[in-house]
């Protein structure tokens, strides 16, 4: 073969000694010339390239030509930036002399018989290809591995993804779930590719993670029975029961996709590879905080939520509901709750008991009239005067012309002492029995 020089131009080799054996320089020349006929894949040096086609050199009589739309599978490709000069590559022949007499070559053709060699081998073994996103089409991405793989958009990620142009240029690894050569129809997933790479690596995170134990993750799903909360490779499970001490209407009430939270681990599954997760055990228990704050027998005031045949519940704390069972509505028989109290009324209750474990709090409205130590939450709302010396709740002295119920809480207190003239005060030792109004 020749040279190229600085600028490009392609000089042949010139001879400059007789070292020929043949005979004449016919039989020279003949020996020379390859040997090929349509549909060969022959090899060759790029010696000129245009706009519209590529020379190669191939040791015929004359150059092959490559137009441009044969040089890759991808397209409208400038030829300069698909080979340069002096470049020993592949074509396949379509034509060993057309019309015009040239002999017409095909690059990508070439590499298409080659990738489909390959192709079948690694689809036979179970294999893995890889290339660069070229293109987004109509349902997914065109992938180059030697032809056009096509890569449905379900099967990109682990998940369904929305935007594909993001992917063009990348090189992505995929498994090939399709593939007949009849039909020319490759098709790829890196979704079993991902699932098969990250098999192992879920095995070892399951074996590392312990119930118990704290991780941060980020929210990636949200459905109706709970969230799914991606921990750095698998994702954990939040039971809509686990999202919050309250009650939770639906999960998007507490948590978004994309939060960053914090997680304990209640359970690892290693045989379904499914993780359960909590997010209220890394929140304060409003029961257990209830419960060290308050004490049987105290003054608490609060608002009815909803009234049963049996009773009514009174939310005394965020996210705590007690029970005002109808024998501790009043003093006289009641029927029916309604008969005493109505959702959203605000008023004093006492608490008689605290079942933590069950998470029941009784109370009474009837004992409430006695009087008895307020909780420490409302104290501030009273004056002094309000409490004996053990800070028991003795009410207010309706005689003096001082007093004026300053909150909502004095208000609704108000409603259980004596308002007739004669009556004796809780603090005497003696209840104050409400009117039946």
């Amino acid at each position: 073969m020749g040279t190229f020089d600085a600028e490009g131009v392609y000089h042949p080799r010139p001879v400059v000694a007789d070292d020929l054996d043949e005979a004449t320089l016919e039989d020279a020349v003949v020996r020379s010339i390859v040997d090929f006929d349509d549909g060969d894949i022959v090899e060759g040096t790029v010696v000129k390239i245009d706009r519209d086609e590529v020379l190669l050199d191939i040791g015929f009589k004359s150059e092959g030509v490559i137009p441009a739309r044969e040089l890759s599978i991808r397209n409208d490709v400038d030829p300069y930036e698909v080979v340069s000069l002096g470049d020993r590559i592949e074509a396949l022949v379509l034509q060993k002399e057309d019309k015009e007499g040239r002999l017409v070559l095909s690059k990508k053709r070439a590499q298409y018989e080659r990738a489909w060699g390959t192709i079948e081998k690694i689809k036979e073994a179970n294999g893995v290809v890889k290339g660069p996103v070229i293109e987004v089409v109509k349902g997914g991405l065109i992938v180059d591995i030697g032809l056009r793989g096509f890569l449905p958009a379900s099967l990109v990620e682990l998940r369904r993804v929305r935007e594909l142009q993001p992917y063009v240029g990348r090189v992505i690894e995929a498994k090939i779930i399709e593939l007949d050569r009849n039909r020319n129809n490759v098709v790829l997933s890196r979704r079993a590719w991902l699932e098969e790479t990250q098999r192992e690596q879920r095995g070892d995170f399951l074996a590392n993670l312990k119930p118990g134990e704290r991780r941060r993750g980020v929210v990636s799903s949200v459905v109706n029975f709970g969230a799914f909360v991606d921990l750095g490779g698998m994702d954990g499970l939040i039971h809509v029961s686990e999202l919050s001490w309250k009650h939770v209407d639906h999960p998007s009430s507490v948590v978004q996709v994309g939060d960053e939270v914090e997680v304990e681990v209640l359970d690892v599954d290693l045989e379904k590879e499914r993780i359960s997760l909590s997010l209220k055990n890394t929140q304060v228990d409003p029961w257990q905080e209830f419960a060290n704050t308050h004490h049987v027998g105290e003054l608490v005031y609060g608002r009815i939520t909803k009234l049963v045949p049996f009773g009514a519940f009174v939310q005394v704390g965020d996210g705590i509901e007690g029970l005002v069972h109808i024998s501790e509505m009043a003093v006289h028989h009641v029927d029916l709750p309604e008969q005493v109290v109505q959702p959203g009324e605000e008023l004093w209750v006492k608490i008689i008991d605290i079942d933590l474990q069950r998470r029941r709090i009784s109370l009474s409205i009837k004992q409430a009239a006695e009087g008895g130590d307020v909780s420490a939450e409302y104290r501030d709302a009273f004056g002094e005067h309000a409490y004996d010396e053990q800070g028991n709740y003795i009410g207010y002295d309706y005689s003096t012309a001082e007093f004026t119920p300053e909150t909502e809480a004095q208000a609704a207190w108000a409603d259980y002492q004596p308002e007739v003239e004669g009556t004796t005060t809780a603090d005497e030792g003696q209840s104050a029995e409400p009117s039946d109004d």
